[in-house]
C-alpha cells in the first residue's frame, strides 16, 4: 500500500463535512500521514471530470448531496448493491484505473438502527426521495420492514405529507428523515409531519448529524419517541468505505 494517497468528498456546500474531519483524524491517529482527505465542492456534477483529471493521486472518493445519483453515469462500474439502490456514495479507483461505485449508506443505516428495532417496528415512513432515501429503503428491505416514501409529490409507493393521517402514523412506527430540512445553519426547519401522533412506540431517525438534535427529533422526543441522529450511520459507512478503498 502506497504511503501517499489522496481521498476526498464530492458535494455542494460541504464546508460542514463530517468526512474530512473524520478521515483527517483517522489518518493522524493511525500514523497514515501520507494520506490526505479534501473537500471537492462543485456547483454542478459536470465538474466531476475535472476533479479526476486534476488529482492523479486520488485513491477513493465519497459522494454526498446532491450528487449520489447524478455521479453514476461518470463511473465505469457499479457494485451490485449500488446498482440495486440506484445511488452511489463511495467510489473506488481500481488497480486498472477504473472508477467503481459502491453504496455504504445502506450498511451504515442498518448497523445504526438495528439495536433500536423491536417486534412492533414492521413499517416505516421514509421522508424524502433522494439518493439517501433509496439506500434507507434498500436497508429496510433487508431488515424485513415495509416502507412508503413521503414527498411533496405523490408517486409510486409515495404519498404526500398531507396524506399522513392518524391511522398512517399509528401503523408506521418508524419515521426516517432523509431530507436536508433542519441541517445547520437552518436548524429551525423540519419536515411537515403530524408530530402530535408520535408515541413512545415510535422511532424517529434523522440522517442529519449537525445539529445532534434536530427540531424533527426534538418534537418526536417530546412525545416519548425513541430518537437517533445520523452520526453513527456516518461512522459505519465511512469505515465501510475505507474497507472498500483498501480491498
Amino acid at each position: 500500500m502506497s504511503d501517499f494517497r489522496q481521498f476526498g468528498l464530492i458535494g455542494r456546500n460541504i464546508d460542514y463535512s463530517f468526512s474530512k474531519a473524520y478521515f483527517t483524524e483517522k489518518f493522524r491517529s493511525e500514523g497514515l500521514e501520507g494520506n490526505t482527505y479534501e473537500n471537492f465542492d462543485i456547483a454542478d456534477i459536470t465538474g466531476f471530470q475535472d476533479i479526476i483529471e486534476n488529482n492523479p493521486d486520488l485513491s477513493g472518493l465519497n459522494v454526498t448531496i446532491p450528487y449520489k445519483e447524478t455521479v453514476m453515469p461518470f463511473l465505469d462500474k457499479l457494485s451490485k448493491k449500488a446498482k440495486a439502490i440506484g445511488a452511489v456514495n463511495t467510489i473506488k479507483f481500481t488497480k486498472k484505473g477504473k472508477l467503481k461505485g459502491y453504496n455504504t449508506d445502506w450498511f451504515g443505516f442498518t448497523k445504526s438502527i438495528a439495536p433500536l428495532l423491536k417486534t412492533e417496528h414492521k413499517k416505516a415512513l421514509i421522508l424524502g426521495t433522494g439518493g439517501a432515501s433509496k439506500a434507507v429503503a434498500f436497508a429496510l428491505e433487508k431488515l424485513g420492514i415495509g416502507y412508503i416514501f413521503v414527498s411533496r409529490n405523490e408517486g409510486r409507493n409515495t404519498i404526500t405529507y398531507e396524506q399522513l393521517s392518524p391511522y398512517m402514523m399509528s401503523e408506521y412506527l418508524v419515521v426516517i428523515n432523509c431530507t436536508p430540512l433542519g441541517t445547520s445553519p437552518d436548524i429551525n426547519a423540519f419536515p411537515d409531519v403530524p408530530y402530535e401522533y408520535f408515541t413512545p412506540e415510535h422511532i424517529a431517525y434523522d440522517l442529519i448529524y449537525n445539529p445532534s438534535e434536530t427540531t424533527f427529533l426534538a418534537k418526536a422526543a417530546a412525545l416519548g419517541a425513541t430518537t437517533k441522529n445520523g452520526h453513527d450511520m456516518l461512522i459505519f459507512q465511512a469505515e465501510k468505505a475505507w474497507e472498500i478503498w483498501n480491498s
